[in-house]
């Protein structure tokens, strides 16, 4: 028996941070024998962007539930790229637009195809496993568990008395 099953939910983030890691190093790894320079980190900004054309740094914050630090770290670099651009909102100076670039838009051409790719073999890797398909739903549901009632403190809850008081 492999490790991590054998380890149950004492590792459950680590193979959800592991399967994670493999799918965006999988698909940087098409990124690249397409010849596309693209990154699947930027995947989440350059979709939003693609939809809703320009926003805030605080709503893209939002979006993604990401803190405004890590949007603007990665505005940052992507500008360095060229590939997104940077205005002042007229109503509030405090407000930074964000669009895509010429070049930004050009890059989003190309790698539309790669998503449609992804989504047809994603949908196959269900298919092949009846019980994967249930995945982003129970996704989901954990998602909205911790919203509600954050994982910390059920942890707290659960522990033996005892133990409570490791930092005293």
């Amino acid at each position: 028996m492999s490790f991590y099953p054998k380890l149950g939910y004492l590792i459950f983030g680590s193979r959800l941070r592991r399967l994670s890691e493999y799918f965006l190093a999988e698909v940087n790894k098409v990124y690249a024998q397409a010849g596309i320079a693209f990154d699947a980190s930027w995947f989440p900004l350059f979709y939003l962007l693609s939809d809703k054309n320009q926003l805030t740094l605080m709503d893209i914050a939002t979006e993604l539930e990401v803190s405004h630090s890590a949007v603007s770290q990665l505005i940052t670099n992507l500008k360095k790229k060229g590939l997104v651009k940077t205005s002042r909102c007229e109503e509030d100076g405090r407000r930074q637009w964000v669009v895509l670039t010429k070049k930004g838009t050009e890059l989003l051409g190309e790698v539309l195809p790669v998503w449609k790719g992804i989504e047809a073999a994603m949908e196959e890797l269900v298919t092949e496993n009846k019980q994967s398909s249930k995945i982003l739903e129970a996704i989901g549901a954990l998602e909205r568990a911790v919203e509600s009632d954050p994982l910390a403190g059920r942890i707290m809850r659960a522990m033996p008395i005892h133990t409570k008081t490791i930092h005293s």
